[in-house]
């Protein structure tokens, strides 16, 4: 499904170049669960934002069903995004003036999937996470943690092929924490593709694999 082969990342001073990932040659299967570890600083967010399209590589090849990707139009690489991803980020990305609701049901307005099925989809979520009672706050109405899970909810309401997860239970208490890796792991028995970067030990063994990134190396596959 994901091949990564030969990808560096790097950038150019006027005297030296900085590493942020180097030679990483990565396969990913169909429906695998990923937990990538490592130190601060090892390139693991850069790895992440590489494979959802929203960063590119300065060398090597990255192909998505055996489909290079790397110099896809916007256009097609905006249906990826849409119609395959999903993307769980340590910053929330919730949109300031939307409601919990909104925020969560965007992604299946892009989708254009019906209103009724979108008010069902979005139900079930808050119902599961337990935030029915903050359906109707903002963003700067939430905790950290109610955020989060804003967040989580949102990118796995479409049921994507691929889901991209850095440090989802970051601002989560660990009962919060148990239950997102719950459902996460819920959906990829159901066949979701997950792959998520974490510090947590516990949490990471919910992968069926894990890979451990330092100082831009792939260290252990």
């Amino acid at each position: 499904m994901i091949n990564l082969t030969g990808i560096d990342k790097y950038y150019d001073s006027k005297f030296q170049r900085s590493f942020v990932l180097k030679g990483i040659n990565l396969h990913v299967k169909e429906g695998e669960f990923l937990s990538i570890m490592g130190p601060s600083g090892s390139g693991k967010s850069t790895l992440l934002n590489i494979i959802g399209l929203l960063d590119k590589p300065s060398e090597g090849q990255y192909t998505l069903f055996d489909k290079s990707v790397l110099d896809l139009k916007e256009k097609e690489m905006v249906d990826y995004h849409r119609h395959f991803m999903g993307f769980i980020f340590q910053a929330y990305h919730l949109i300031e003036d939307m409601t919990v609701v909104e925020n969560i049901e965007t992604p299946l307005i892009y989708k254009g999937v019906k209103s009724r099925d979108r008010k069902a989809m979005v139900a079930d979520l808050l119902d599961r996470f337990s935030m029915v009672a903050k359906k109707d706050l903002f963003p700067q109405q939430l905790s950290g943690g109610q955020q989060q899970l804003v967040g989580i909810a949102r990118a796995i309401v479409g049921k994507p092929k691929l889901l991209l997860a850095d440090e989802p239970t970051g601002n989560l208490h660990s009962s919060q924490g148990e239950m997102i890796m719950g459902v996460l792991d819920e959906l990829n028995k159901e066949g979701m593709t997950i792959i998520q970067v974490t510090h947590n030990e516990r949490f990471a063994e919910f992968g069926k694999r894990i890979i451990r990134l330092e100082d831009g190396y792939l260290s252990k596959l």
